[in-house]
């Protein structure tokens, strides 16, 4: 399996060959979070703006793709980032809750460092294990929900491309599972911007490609650095 960690800015190419399947994971755009909170599954946190603008070049960075299916996790926020995807290709939105946030024993909390909910000694009870992780769903059950829907996409359209619109966290597992890395990391390193897309490329059954790319990268210094989701 061949990997590429350097994060690029051009779109993904499409592979010459039939037999190759793509999955394309595309986080969500910016979310419009005044009161600075972990939204996580919480209901009504729509795209800011900027989130509107990041969803439009993720769909220009895909327009040119064979995209057989747009499938999206149920939050408002990724159904509006696969709105203009869906548009684009003349598709309606699949809905799939495999693809949805991961839980958080801290959502509707601020946890910005200094001022949040992590300086209360209430709260530490829930940091005691970073592996599993004890404030949140398992990682591995993460990895397992986000695996079904990307087999799911992908045998839904072999030899042609699929986008899965999803979240930071859920993303990222994906990606540490694909490349049969340990699942526990710094939340810091995770290479997933706001509207990047994470691209699994099969043959066959076989993954032989990760790409990753950031349509929206000029933007995100005018993003929000509140964590969100």
């Amino acid at each position: 399996m061949a990997t590429d960690n350097t994060p690029k800015v051009e779109s993904p190419r499409s592979s010459d060959r039939l037999d190759h399947t793509t999955v394309h994971l595309l986080r969500h755009g910016e979310v419009f979070n005044p009161e600075g909170v972990l939204y996580g599954r919480l209901p009504g946190y729509v795209l800011s703006d900027l989130g509107h603008e990041m969803a439009e070049r993720a769909a220009v960075a895909l327009a040119d793709r064979d995209i057989a299916a747009v499938i999206s996790s149920p939050m408002e926020r990724a159904q509006q980032t696969a709105t203009p995807i869906a548009g684009r290709h003349s598709l309606d939105i699949v809905t799939n809750d495999d693809l949805i946030e991961a839980e958080n024993v801290f959502e509707g909390k601020k946890v910005s460092v200094g001022d949040g909910v992590l300086k209360q000694p209430k709260a530490w009870r829930h940091l005691w294990n970073p592996f599993t992780p004890s404030w949140g769903e398992p990682y591995d059950v993460v990895a397992a929900r986000m695996q079904n829907a990307i087999d799911a996409a992908r045998l839904g359209a072999p030899g042609r491309e699929s986008v899965l619109v999803s979240h930071q966290l859920p993303i990222w597992i994906a990606r540490l599972n694909a490349e049969n890395r340990r699942l526990w990391h710094d939340p810091r390193s995770r290479q997933c911007t706001l509207a990047s897309v994470t691209s699994l490329t099969y043959q066959g059954d076989d993954l032989v490609a990760i790409t990753y790319t950031e349509p929206s990268r000029d933007l995100l210094e005018k993003a929000s650095k509140i964590a969100g989701a």
